[in-house]
């Protein structure tokens, strides 16, 4: 019987805006003594996380290879355990989920060609036990921020790391990969020392890894598997069936890894002639442009969104104010402007171009009606908030299912960005009255694919000062 060589990949990637500028970390451990044998980073241009992710889990298979080049044929057989924190990753290369992302598919396949899949075990580890990677990661993006690149000779990566001891048991009472591994810990005990005299306990590709400690209520059902060997044109087999799409996360629970989400960064345009009045400017009315102020309001926020170089698209209302907004932003990105009709503003019928105390004063009844039933619609013929809420509904949707993964900036109006940030907390019509959203100011939602929304800014206006 011929040699065994084992050993570990730990291997992490990040990005700072996700997407943003983005690195990876790998490192390539002896699991016989734990010795470092190889470490390998780079910083790579605007990614998100989970590509990120990929490309360390590449570099550190590579590395891993790159050192036992003649493993299999007239050296000792290759066995690499890859410790990643990364749940996506893990799963989808384990073959348990399915890869549905275009991005992520190119990355699985070169990932699962590097070595004979029989021949890759995956383990997920909370980010504490990553520590080695994680910090060449973040080396490797710290030098792409200074103009460089990362160099080994630098690299304190692994003085920061903590030093690694055997892995605990894994697995729920009574699980039956759990209970063989502490068998086996017995027996290794008993002949004084760890199996197969190794730091680490790392799966053989016949014996699957054990699942993560995370309690069995808070690790989610993976949707249907996926072998990734297949997609790489290799011939291993994955696990068949499948299992229910997980329910949205609710509350502190560990949150599976599900991704990029769609963020939609939303930027009131700049102000109008009618903006400083507090008058009535819906799409019903006279479609006023920019002022002065509007304009050098936009400019700012261009400056803004270039320096920090996430947005990868943006959608704007028909609006002119807002495409205005929006084209002053798209000059200096270098991208275009689509339009979306369901981010016009609110239709205010009669009251358009009116203050609130005008129109308090002409259709009383008809006001506080409108504000005390998001049912009831402006005087004249307006939309009602509930049909609004119907039409930006249908926007959100359309627009998380286009740019799944991807940063966008709606250019939109006051009641849109009420209205995605209300439907995003789940609050009644009337926290709408509640907001308060200046001229040009921005504001954040992101939409995960279990279906839940995050909200992570609200009028924020200090690209302003």
């Amino acid at each position: 019987m011929s040699a065994v060589r084992r050993l570990v990949v730990e291997a992490d990637g990040g990005s700072r805006g996700n997407p943003g500028p983005a690195g990876y970390g790998a490192v390539v451990i002896d699991a016989a003594t734990g010795e470092t044998l190889a470490e390998a980073a780079e910083y790579i241009g605007v990614a998100t996380n989970n590509v990120a992710e990929y490309r360390g889990l590449i570099a550190g298979l590579t590395a891993a290879k790159a050192l036992f080049p003649d493993a299999g044929t007239t050296g000792p057989d290759l066995r690499v355990h890859v410790r990643m924190d990364s749940k996506l990753v893990v799963e989808q290369m384990s073959g348990r989920w399915k890869i549905k992302h275009p991005d992520m598919k190119p990355l699985a396949a070169r990932a699962a060609a590097i070595l004979p899949p029989s021949s890759v075990t995956y383990e997920w580890i909370p980010r504490a036990q990553n520590k080695h990677a994680d910090r060449l990661a973040n080396e490797a993006m710290d030098a792409g921020r200074d103009g460089r690149q990362w160099e080994a000779a630098a690299s304190t990566a692994e003085l920061d790391a903590p030093a690694r001891t055997p892995l605990p048991d894994r697995g729920p009472p009574g699980d039956a990969v759990a209970g063989a591994a502490k068998a086996r810990a017995a027996l290794a005990a008993a002949r004084g020392g760890t199996e197969a005299g190794t730091l680490f306990e790392v799966p053989t590709a016949e014996e699957p890894a054990p699942p993560s400690a995370e309690p069995a209520a808070s690790e989610p059902t993976a949707p249907e598997p996926t072998d990734v060997s297949a997609i790489a044109g290799a011939a291993a087999a994955s696990e068949s069936g499948s299992a229910p799409t997980p329910a949205p996360q609710v509350g502190w629970a560990a949150a599976p890894d599900l991704g990029a989400p769609a963020t939609f960064v939303l930027l009131r345009h700049g102000e109008t002639a009618l903006t400083p009045e507090k008058r009535f400017s819906g799409s019903g009315g006279t479609d006023p442009e920019l002022s002065a102020t509007g304009r050098d309001q936009a400019a700012r926020a261009a400056a803004h969104f270039a320096a920090l170089g996430t947005v990868q698209e943006i959608v704007s209302s028909p609006l002119r104010r807002c495409r205005e907004t929006a084209a002053a932003v798209a000059d200096r990105l270098g991208l275009e402007v689509r339009i979306d009709e369901g981010l016009r503003e609110t239709d205010f019928g009669a009251w358009e171009g009116l203050t609130f105390g005008e129109v308090r004063e002409r259709y009383g009844d008809d006001l506080t009606a409108w504000l005390a039933d998001p049912d009831t619609a402006p005087t004249g013929g307006g939309e009602s908030f509930t049909e609004v809420a119907t039409r930006v509904a249908a926007a959100r949707d359309r627009l998380t299912a286009r740019y799944a993964g991807r940063t966008v900036l709606l250019v939109t109006h006051v009641t849109p960005i009420k209205t995605l940030v209300r439907l995003a907390l789940e609050a009644p019509a009337q926290a709408m009255f509640r907001m308060e959203l200046s001229a040009a100011s921005i504001s954040t939602v992101a939409y995960y694919g279990d279906g839940n929304a995050s909200v992570r800014l609200l009028n924020d206006t200090s690209h302003l000062r």
